[in-house]
């Protein structure tokens, strides 16, 4: 049984992780040779054990109709089992996790993400899912959590915890629901006024600018120093910026304020979660 479908009143988010699950199975059943059962809930697995040091943790970064970030968890025993089925060995429990391992269940887990893409593209469009092993847990508390198990209820079943960022979860929650969709649809089929024609030979040329490369760059802060302290600088100098460590980044698109946000580590890369986007000036 899925538990999917005692979600709450806004379940965009299950559904969205309940694409995975489909998917998951559909790749699990062509590995395996046989169908899998997997089942989504909202509540931990009671023998779903906790993190720890010999956790796998694999991050997945949305892009395209949906912007976010998600984590996936397994526990070492599980991504154990799941590695030994892609890559045809017999299943020993007793064997250690070896970093063979850790990458056939990456690679299995990006077969997934190819088939989600295909599968979520009717109601968000385009995706596009990038998947990195990662050392630890993310620097980003969940907003939403799934687990996944696969197989029968019993120590052979493998778990999986889905971690939801709030960027993607607010993504989600974001649609539009069925009926606003419907009278969206009955809006754009109704007969509509001619467009003028003075706007027509401007249709096209947004689409020209859409591919235009815009440098931007995150500002920490800013200080103003005279000339002299500029030629004082060395190696191991610090300069103290006008800004405190909890205060949110600014986000410049060619030298413009755009947005605020918070600085996060994904896949050793720094990157920045939106919190306020800067209303245009009048």
């Amino acid at each position: 049984m899925t538990d999917a479908a005692a979600a709450p009143a806004r379940p965009e988010p299950a559904s969205y992780v309940q694409i995975w699950v489909q998917s998951f199975s559909q790749v699990l059943e062509q590995v395996a040779g046989s169908a899998v059962p997997c089942a989504l809930r909202q509540d931990a697995p009671p023998d779903f054990p906790p993190a720890g040091d010999d956790s796998l943790w694999i991050l997945v970064t949305c892009s395209g109709g949906l912007r976010g970030e998600m984590s996936l968890r397994l526990a070492a025993a599980g991504a154990l089992r799941l590695a030994q089925t892609f890559m045809s060995e017999p299943v020993a429990p007793e064997a250690p996790l070896t970093s063979e391992h850790r990458e056939a269940v990456v690679e299995l887990l990006r077969q997934v993400a190819g088939i989600v893409t295909t599968s979520a593209k009717a109601r968000w469009g385009e995706l596009q899912l990038r998947l990195e092993a990662a050392p630890a847990a993310p620097s980003w508390p969940p907003a939403a959590t799934f687990w996944l198990l696969a197989g029968e209820e019993g120590p052979s079943n493998v778990g999986m915890e889905f971690g939801l960022s709030a960027a993607l979860v607010a993504e989600l929650r974001a649609e539009k629901s069925e009926p606003a969709k419907a009278a969206a649809e009955a809006s754009s089929s109704a007969p509509q006024p001619a467009a003028s024609s003075t706007l027509q030979p401007n249709d096209g040329r947004l689409d020209l600018l859409m591919d235009v490369q815009l440098a931007m760059t995150l500002r920490f802060g800013a200080r103003r120093l005279l000339l002299r302290e500029v030629l004082d600088l060395g190696p191991g100098a610090v300069v103290e910026l006008d800004r405190q460590v909890e205060d949110p980044v600014d986000l410049l698109l060619d030298g413009r304020l755009v947005a605020r946000g918070e600085v996060v580590v994904m896949a050793g890369n720094y990157g920045l979660r939106v919190t306020e986007v800067v209303a245009a000036a009048g």
